[in-house]
């Protein structure tokens, strides 16, 4: 099995394209929504959480997690690959989002935004990627408090979702007017995907990480064989919450069909 854990809906964006590109693998999915969002919270914290929810996954089996959630990978993903693995689970592995983001970018464009959770901006794990990929690229990132919530609580479409967008792409912008490429680097954000698209100026690529994540998933898959031959094969899917509320019904208008959540 492949684990997928974010710290609550966002990571179904980068679910659905791992099914559509993988889809031969077996997930299992947990979402933290009881404990969402992480963007606000302290380093320890979102440390912890991410360790209980990798832990959760690699005892039902799953050898490699992908951590499908920004300020998971920015503020957790070192000391648990460097720290956690070595001693406790020296044959599993974990995976972030930030790199693949990062690579991608380095490719494309020598000007980008980052649109993230205040945790992810505050670590500068984007800048620091993006300067040892390619030294030149300027970056201009900007904390989005508030969004994330909106989001997990289902306000998609509310006026004051859309005024936090505006609000936002506006403040970017007057940061560095000459962005060539934004990246919604929250995986909760693409859910509001066409609010960015509606308030950013038509010549400025607006990037989701789903596609990106899950291309970097199966070239990693192809690069280690001895990996992928651990995973099952059946196509089977699972997806756990924290919430000990039902939250199927949300998710699946998240994910575009029907999916049904377990409590974890």
């Amino acid at each position: 099995m492949l684990g997928i854990f974010d710290s609550g809906f966002g990571g179904l964006t980068v679910l659905k394209p791992i099914h559509e590109r993988l889809p031969e693998v077996s997930t299992i999915y947990l979402g933290d929504n009881a404990r969402a969002p992480y963007g606000v919270r302290t380093q320890e914290e979102i440390f912890q959480f991410t360790l209980e929810g990798v832990r959760f996954l690699f005892e039902r089996g799953c050898p490699l997690v992908q951590l499908a959630c920004n300020t998971a990978s920015s503020q957790a993903l070192r000391r648990i690959q460097q720290e956690v693995l070595p001693r406790d689970f020296p044959d599993r592995r974990v995976l972030g989002v930030i790199r693949p983001a990062a690579e991608y970018m380095a490719l494309h464009s020598r000007r980008v935004g980052i649109f993230a959770t205040p945790a992810t901006v505050e670590s500068n794990a984007y800048a620091h990627e993006l300067f040892k990929l390619n030294p030149e690229i300027k970056v201009t990132q900007l904390a989005c408090p508030g969004l994330t919530d909106l989001i997990e609580s289902g306000n998609c479409k509310s006026e004051s979702c859309e005024g936090l967008v505006k609000q936002f792409v506006g403040e970017l912008l007057r940061k560095d007017p000459m962005i060539e490429e934004i990246l919604l680097a929250c995986t909760h954000y693409p859910l509001v995907y066409n609010l960015f698209r509606k308030h950013v100026p038509p010549d400025i690529t607006v990037l989701t990480q789903g596609e990106i994540v899950a291309e970097s998933l199966a070239q990693y898959l192809s690069a280690h064989p001895e990996m992928n031959d651990r995973l099952d094969h059946g196509g089977s899917k699972s997806y756990f919450t924290t919430n000990g509320e039902d939250i199927s019904a949300l998710a699946s208008l998240f994910y575009g069909s029907d999916i049904k959540f377990k409590r974890a």
